[in-house]
């Protein structure tokens, strides 16, 4: 096993821990969608009140909604991404999700970095079948004209 070997194993348990704390973190907005559907049921407000708290609620039902899906989305394919890089398959994907995650500070982003840099070894594209002329830019059907 060489040292990229072992660094490319690492990265890829890495990603899966990143992940975890990815769709951990995604389930903060569950408290917006709870207060949201009180708001809703009428278990905040009186009875008496005039201004109709329904229409908030709705609106903190689906961004709490939209966050929570999109978290639970980053971290499927945050965890994709590492055991695609620990079968040495899907390199364009795993270089993309590794500069998607850099938005993930800050944890993503040293994820990221560290991905890229070894992604970028050639030896390492080696590995997944990538040749350099491969990683730039997809192939393009040539016109027989």
């Amino acid at each position: 096993m060489t040292q990229d070997d072992q660094y490319l194993r690492l990265l890829s348990i890495f990603h899966y821990v990143v992940a975890g704390m990815a769709a951990l973190f995604s389930l903060v907005p569950t408290i917006h969608v709870a207060v949201g559907i009180g708001l809703v049921s009428g278990a905040f407000t009186d009875p008496k009140e005039p201004f109709p708290f329904a229409l908030v609620g709705w609106f903190l039902i689906a961004f709490g909604s939209i966050f929570i899906a999109c978290g639970f989305t980053f971290a499927v394919c945050l965890f994709l991404a590492g055991r695609f890089l620990d079968q040495r398959r899907r390199y364009l994907f795993c270089l993309v999700m590794a500069g998607v995650a850099c938005m993930f500070m800050p944890f993503g982003t040293v994820l990221g970095i560290f991905t890229i840099v070894m992604l970028l070894k050639e030896n390492v594209k080696a590995q997944f079948g990538v040749t350099g002329e491969q990683a730039v830019s997809p192939s393009s059907p040539t016109s027989a004209s």
